[in-house]
């Protein structure tokens, strides 16, 4: 069973397609989730996606490479910048995810409370009907939202393309 992962790891078009097909599947989850579902994102929902883009773009670079320019070493360079694109996603949910548990107010400002007399009519005049720090929706099994499983996710997806950069390269270079 661990050959066969480590096959699969080491696999440069492989890895590549799965990178893609993650992002994009995590993108068209969220999509649903709004369009279908009617859960409205946030501005933090809407940073969450960025990576996902990002790293759709890095997976077809990284195609490019290994199937076009027969670079193996080139398209483990892709996997490993998407896993610092994914490290950055899990930070970025990981921090949205705080703002939901109340540990922290978050920097944006539609997302934040004064108790300033001054600005609390200011701020709810302009403020969005989407807050930061709402769970808008929780699994019901382990009570964790949507930020804290994309936390969950990208540093797994993020640690998995380190890994998996590493064995691309070894491949190619005949280990």
């Amino acid at each position: 069973m661990i050959a066969v992962l480590k096959n699969m790891l080491s696999h440069a078009a492989l890895m590549n397609a799965g990178v893609i097909a993650i992002s994009v599947t995590a993108l068209a989850s969220a999509l649903t989730a709004q369009f279908v579902f009617g859960l409205q994102p946030c501005d933090l929902c809407l940073f969450q996606r960025a990576p996902y883009v990002i790293t759709i773009f890095l997976g077809l670079a990284g195609l490019f490479f290994v199937m076009k320019m027969k670079k193996p070493k080139r398209a483990a360079a892709t996997v490993f910048l998407a896993g610092i694109v994914f490290c950055i996603g899990a930070g970025i949910a990981f921090y949205h995810s705080g703002v939901e548990q109340h540990w922290w107010v978050s920097f944006l400002e539609g997302c934040k409370i004064s108790f300033d007399p001054g600005d609390i009519l200011k701020q709810i005049e302009a403020a969005k009907a989407v807050r930061c720090d709402e769970i808008p929706w929780a699994d019901p099994i382990f009570h964790l939202s949507m930020a804290s499983w994309n936390a969950i996710m990208s540093a797994g997806l993020g640690i998995g393309c380190f890994v998996s950069s590493i064995l691309i390269t070894r491949k190619a270079n005949g280990f």
